[in-house]
């Protein structure tokens, strides 16, 4: 690089600064580490020795698109609610129907053991060791249906070097599943075609090197590689200034949605206890940001300026799309920062309350108008500095032979599999590069900086959605109309998610109606009293409001008793026990700890852990009811406009 220096993607909303400074090969290289996993780095060198094989993971001959050759299956934690199974049965249903004796669902005994398993020992279960999978013992095609913080990332990552993962988690909103459940069903057996369109959408700030190097040694490149090899795409390019907010609202959901939508910018990430943190981190920073020179020292920036999962309307159509984002958190964040190991080998930065998926891929999988397929995005920082290697120039090779697999209409698990590949062989080659260093080979820091980053980007994809999944496509030479919509209901209900529970009034020709949430007119002739609707959309204005101001402050107090039955509750407090921990949490991050110590003088780590859970809960509450609240908002205004 012409400045010698690391770019990061990764804009910190709460600052407007860079989530993570550039740094020189020398400070990089300071923090670096390996694996230090012999299992897996052995794994990853078996791996690596198979680039030459024309199989995917999987034992020779098994064609790994066909699923009743390489099999399918769901794993659980052993503790999943089995309300989650039961909505995504549409999904498990069709699966069963296509991997046949290949089917597989690991739950209970079987599922993934919280706090025990690991990637090794969950195979091992299963007869599975290191090599090539036998989807006689376990499928090639894994989905993981539940939260990184029980079922971990690490988990995902290792597993994906041989087989082909994906992850969705709606936390406790069954409707979110089943709508996932319903669309991908849609997708592979209503007859939905979706047409041969890809999109690229990039922002480039001319002071920004991060965005700008995206623009041009990755979006630019790639571009003109499927404009070169796949003649019979339609391929959108939106840049600059084509890149605003705006211009992705139509292309996620709006007129112009693509079949596959790939962009590339910053990522937002924010301090952790943010509110904004959860359900805002890896949300797309678009070109409406003028750039760091021009938002130095204005403070946070705005949701004006990014696009997040709240910003996507209820009535999205995003039917047999996937999407591709090359950004910061695009996909998840973890509780703890992987860039500081070797700097903070015993107290790594927390930089999350808990591992979470990012807002944006999981609002697009579950949409009520219609939901994504897959989404690839990325946990923890994307590096830019990934695809273009030290004297080489831009390096895409991976990008674009994962972009042709989806164009040609093969599952994004067989897509992922490139990076799986480049990770496999850049752990070796950074294992033997570190190995060497420890006994004195000088090694030049930029290129281990550039392998380390390489290395760390490629392991972070993650498919968020199923594994097995495929861009419906419409015959080449054929078009549609429209993209096809499907009606999602809501579990045991006949009536759609959106649907108001009263029909609203009828007006006669010439008639004034006031829904009542504004003031308004009556009809001619009588008195200006509410009648039952308008009574309903005023109390539930004045519910949603207190609901708002409820949810400024959340407080979490922790109480011990040692005598459970004397314990009675009054006035807020409990009587014959004792406060034992405190957290506040205000609106605009502002936060109040009370630790608890024991008679020794330490932290109390084992009450602590129970506290820090219930806030998380707490926490996950209070975004859950936010994003309730504002979506009944949303339709109130609906019903009055109407």
């Amino acid at each position: 690089m012409a400045d010698e220096l690391f770019h990061f993607n990764g804009v910190n909303g709460a600052t407007g600064d860079y989530g993570l400074p550039p740094m020189s090969g020398e400070q990089l290289a300071g923090v670096i580490e390996g694996e230090g996993d012999e299992a897996l780095l052995r794994e990853l060198k078996w791996r690596s020795g198979q680039r030459e094989q024309s199989h995917f993971g999987v034992t020779e001959g098994v064609d790994a698109d066909n699923l009743e050759e390489a099999g399918w299956g769901v794993i659980f934690a052993h503790d999943a609610d089995p309300a989650v199974r039961e909505a995504l049965q549409p999904l498990l249903e069709l699966r069963q129907k296509q991997a046949g004796e290949l089917y597989r669902v690991y739950e209970g005994e079987t599922g993934f053991r919280v706090g025990k398993d690991n990637k090794n020992s969950f195979l091992r279960r299963h007869g599975v060791g290191p090599g090539p999978v036998d989807p006689q013992k376990v499928p090639y095609y894994l989905l993981i249906a539940g939260s990184p913080e029980k079922i971990p990332y690490r988990f995902q990552s290792q597993l994906d070097v041989q087989l082909a993962v994906g992850r969705i988690d709606f936390g406790d909103d069954l409707d979110a599943y089943h709508n996932y459940a319903r669309s991908v069903v849609a997708a592979e057996t209503g007859g939905v075609k979706v047409l041969r369109r890809m999109d690229f959408f990039g922002v480039a700030n001319e002071d920004d090197a991060a965005t700008r190097l995206s623009s041009e040694h990755l979006i630019t490149p790639l571009r003109a590689h499927v404009g070169r090899k796949q003649p019979d795409w339609e391929v959108g390019t939106h840049l600059k200034d084509g890149a605003k907010k705006a211009d992705l609202a139509r292309l996620l959901g709006g007129a112009e949605t693509p079949a596959l939508l790939f962009a590339a910018s910053h990522g937002m990430e924010f301090p952790l206890d943010d509110p904004r943190q959860v359900p805002h981190q890896g949300a797309l920073l678009c070109q409406d940001w003028p750039g760091p020179k021009a938002w130095q020292g204005k403070g946070p920036i705005p949701q004006d300026f990014y696009f997040a999962g709240d910003d996507l309307p209820a009535s999205a159509n995003l039917l047999g799309m996937m999407g591709f984002f090359f950004a910061c958190y695009g996909g998840g964040t973890p509780r703890l920062d992987e860039l500081a190991k070797q700097a903070f080998k015993d107290h790594r930065a927390q930089i999350a309350p808990y591992d979470f998926l990012a807002g944006l891929p999981t609002r697009m999988l579950s949409n009520p108008g219609g939901g994504a397929l897959a989404v690839v995005g990325h946990v923890e920082r994307a590096w830019g500095c990934s695809f273009v290697w030290k004297g080489a120039g831009s390096q895409t090779a991976v990008f674009e032979s994962a972009l042709d697999c989806l164009l040609k209409g093969r599952t994004v698990g067989s897509a992922i599999e490139y990076f799986n590949e480049r990770y496999a062989e850049l752990s070796t080659v950074l294992a033997d590069e570190l190995e060497e260093r420890e006994f004195g080979k000088e090694v030049d820091p930029y290129d281990l900086a550039g392998m380390w980053t390489a290395n760390n980007d490629a392991r972070g994809y993650m498919i968020l959605g199923d594994p097995a999944v495929r861009l419906p496509l419409v015959e080449e030479g054929k078009t549609v109309e429209e993209r096809p919509r499907i009606e999602l209901k809501e579990i045991g209900d006949a009536k759609a998610p959106n649907a108001p529970a009263t029909s609203a009034p009828v007006a006669a020709p010439g008639t004034e109606v006031s829904f009542g949430l504004f003031g308004g007119g009556a009809k001619a002739g009588e008195p200006s009293g509410p009648g039952p609707f308008q009574e309903f959309l005023r109390k539930m204005g004045e519910f949603l409001s207190k609901t708002l101001d409820d949810v400024t402050t959340l407080e979490v107090d922790t109480w011990v008793s040692t005598d459970m039955e004397k314990v009675t509750y009054e006035d807020g407090k409990y009587a014959g026990a004792s406060l034992r921990a405190s957290t506040r949490i205000l609106v605009d991050g502002d936060t109040k700890l009370c630790v608890p110590r024991g008679e020794d003088g330490k932290v109390d780590t084992e009450l602590w852990e129970i506290h820090k859970e219930a806030v998380r809960e707490a926490q996950e509450a209070r975004a859950q009811l936010v994003r309730t609240a504002i979506d009944a908002a949303k339709g109130l205004v609906g019903l009055w406009k109407g």
